[in-house]
Parts: C-alpha cells; structure tokens; sequence
C-alpha cells in the first residue's frame, strides 16, 4: 500500500483518477463505492451496472453522489466524459467505454460474471473480481485469455485469497518457505441454508444466500481454491480439515501439521474454526540455522514452523489497492501458477431426488469442499460454481458429491463451454469428454448476453 498511495496521490496532482467501472450493486459494492468516492485518492467510480438500477441508485446515495441514469451508448459516453456518476442496466457499456480502465466484476454470479470479464478483457479492461465463485471455477482459462487481450485479470485486496497472498509473499521474500496457508471461520455447518442465516443476514444488510455461503463453507472453499493456485498447494483430504476447531495460540498452530507431510505434499491450504485474533496464517520454515537464530530472538518460537498471521481482513476497504496496482503497476493478486491445483466439488446438502432442479451455492441444495484437481477429474465431479440450473438423472445422499453423470447441464450457457476449454487447454480427461458433449448444445462464447 506504501507503494500504491504514493502512485495515486500522483494521479490525484495530475487530475488523471484511476476510472473504474463496478458490476454489481450489493453490499461490498456499496462500501467500496463509498471508500472510492471519499476516502482514495487518485481514483473514481464511472459507473455501477446492475440488473436493479434502483439499487445501484442507491449506492451512489450512501456516498453522498448524485447519479443519472443511462441505458443509451452516446449518453453513457457524453456522461462519462463529464464526470457525471452513472447507472447502468447494460453492463456491457462501462464494458468497452474508453472513459473506463479497470473493471471490478462483483455479482457471484459465475456465467454472468464471466461473461462480463471477457467483454471487458476484450476491450482492452483490467479486471478486478470480487467473485471467488468465478476465480475458483475458471481463473486458470481466465489468465490465459487476460494473457492475450494484453490485460490483467487480478483477485482483489482485503478479502481472503488477496489477504493470504500478500502475507505468502511477504513470508517468502524474508526468506522462509511457507507450507501451509489458512484461513479462520467463526462458524462452519455445511447445513446452513438461507432461511437460517435470514436474521444474521438481515442485520447487516447482506443478503441471505451470500452470508449461507460464509457459514456452510462454500466461500471458504472457493478462497481457498484461489489461494491453492496461485502458490501450487493442494489439501490433505477433500474438504480440508472440515471445520476442526482450534481456539489456542496462533503462534502454536504449528503442532497441528506434519511438516514431513507438508513437505511431500509441497504445501497445504487449509483453515480452522475459532483461532482468537486471527484471520489468516502462514506456517513457514526456514532452512537456515544462522536466521532460526534470529527468529527466536525475535519470539517467533523453536520453529521448524514459524507462524505469521493477520487479524483482520477489512475487504472492501482495500479493494482500491488492487485496482491501483492493477491500473499502475500490472500486478495480479492470486495469479494461477498454471492448470488449477485444487478445484471445489459440490456435494448435497440435503437428500436430493431425481428431477429436481439444483439452486446456487449459498442455498438449499449444495455446499461446496475443495478437492484436488486429480480427484476432480477422476471423479468427474460437478464444480460447484456450476450446480445452479442442473438437473438430476438421479437421487443423490446428503453429504454425496454431485458428479457430471447425475446431471443434465443447462442449454446454452457460456461458463460450460470454458470449463470444457479449460480442462481441454490443460489436457484433462473430463475436459475433453465434456468438450465432445457439447458440440451438440448451442453454447455462446460471446460476451452479448447480460441477464442476471
């Protein structure tokens, strides 16, 4: 952030703000905006686009702006360019605007997200998503076509995967070798649904399936995922340690691992419930005897893993730091070393009958666990940021993963077609047999379609 403040300020003298344009109009949107607009530097919201324009009205009130509303593609660029805050339904406007530099993709939504990305990648756009549902599905394909539009596809600051990759670098540049990045929950029931989280949700003016998503493990798999291929970690077993709680001293945390295990492993993601203090943590080692000399002068223990952790993650009060070294510095939060490493299966949350049409994650009908890509495939699981819109062939067990034989996938939708590029790209199995399944669906891979 040192770095980053400076380079706005710079924008700031020279009246050139950072341009974003946000898709999305929910909670973490409205506090982003409100951050933008009145307390960074150097940058400026152009305009929100949501399927509500109502709502994205909305957030420019709670930043004290004033906005118009513009549907029309001259109007939207006679606005732009006078500074006027602008609402949109068609995102696909603030897509390919030249009054727009970055693009923060905020709906959770993995087809309509998609989508979005790729229009604006393929309008010269950077994007910064907000949505761990898309990043953990089909980040890997993303980076290769960010790759070839020239532009850079990033995570963001302040929430989990960005949280955790800043510390892992940071642990890697003092010299040690990380082994385990985790992250803390408060609370962990793969059973939660969205009529039990209904008051938590509503006091805080979030929205039931998004909190449903925190409290059965789905989000936290989906971070996790990020975080495992962007550092090449995978999980000891699927689900990762499936809620273990542990409330004692960070700086012990250590003992629950095998560093043999996690050596041979080459690294595990992982979380715990219940950790006071903490938010994310790294366990690294370090091979030199002369610096475990001076970790232990500086109270970091006997090692051979030494802890390192941050106790907050403040999400969309860092989210401009990725935007600004997104726009300034081409730098990618959570970047995917290559083919993904770790993927999110979707399980039942419930006894599921045949026929029954499956809802989204965060609902009635699935959690999501983290599982290792060579399991992915040879199980032909069904990504959990894929159930919304299949249909079972067959009942499925609570607590069963759903596979891609249980199903029919809906007709016609774009995240299919990628999912198929991206295990075809990285010569998995599943990949091309889902490929060959859908050269007989009429599957869009153009960016023209905006309903969500």
């Amino acid at each position: 952030m040192i770095l980053v403040d400076t380079a706005l300020k710079a924008r700031a003298d020279a009246q050139n703000p950072v341009r974003v344009g946000l898709v999305g109009s929910g909670f973490m949107v409205q506090g982003l905006t409100n951050m933008i607009v009145n307390s960074t530097s150097g940058m400026r919201v152009v305009a929100i686009s949501n399927r509500n324009p109502e709502r994205a009205m909305n957030v420019f009130t709670y930043a004290g702006k004033e906005a118009v509303r513009v549907d029309d593609p001259a109007k939207f660029e006679q606005a732009a360019s006078g500074g006027k805050p602008i609402v949109t339904e068609d995102a696909h406007l603030i897509c390919k605007s030249p009054h727009v530099d970055v693009i923060v993709e905020a709906t959770g939504h993995v087809d309509f997200g998609l989508n979005v990305t790729i229009d604006a990648m393929r309008h010269g756009k950077h994007v910064v998503l907000m949505n761990a549902e898309l990043d953990a599905t089909l980040g890997p394909i993303l980076q290769i076509h960010a790759k070839r539009y020239g532009v850079v596809l990033s995570a963001c600051d302040g929430d989990e995967p960005g949280v955790q990759m800043n510390l892992y670098r940071w642990v890697k540049g003092l010299g040690l070798t990380p082994r385990v990045m985790g992250n803390v929950k408060g609370l962990q029931d793969p059973y939660r649904t969205p009529t039990t989280q209904a008051g938590f949700a509503q006091k805080w003016g979030q929205t039931p399936s998004m909190v449903t998503s925190f409290a059965d493990g789905s989000k936290i798999s989906f971070e996790q995922s990020i975080v495992a291929n962007a550092t090449g970690f995978k999980v000891k077993s699927r689900g990762m340690s499936r809620g273990f709680e542990y409330k004692g001293d960070i700086m012990d945390i250590g003992k629950l691992y095998d560093l043999d295990e996690l050596r041979e492993l080459g690294g595990i993601i992982d979380y715990v419930v219940g950790t006071p203090l903490t938010k994310v943590y790294c366990l690294a080692e370090h091979p030199d005897p002369k610096q475990q000399h001076y970790l232990r002068l500086y109270k970091m223990g006997d090692g051979p893993l030494y802890s390192f952790f941050i106790p907050y993650h403040l999400v969309h009060f860092e989210v401009p730091s990725a935007i600004a070294r997104v726009a300034l510095f081409g730098d990618s939060l959570a970047k995917p070393l290559g083919p993904p490493v770790v993927e999110v299966c979707a399980v039942a949350k419930r006894d599921l009958r045949k026929g029954e049409v499956l809802d989204r994650p965060g609902e009635y009908m699935t959690y999501g666990e983290c599982c290792n890509s060579d399991e992915m495939a040879a199980e032909n699981y069904l990504p959990e940021g894929l159930v919304e819109g299949c249909k079972l062939l067959r009942p499925i067990e609570r607590d069963q993963p759903i596979t891609y034989d249980d199903v029919t996938l809906p007709v016609g939708r774009m995240a299919d077609a990628f999912r198929a590029e991206q295990n075809a790209f990285f010569c998995r199995s599943t990949g091309l047999d889902l490929l060959h399944g859908l050269k007989n669906k009429k599957v869009s891979r153009k960016a023209n379609t905006f309903a969500h």
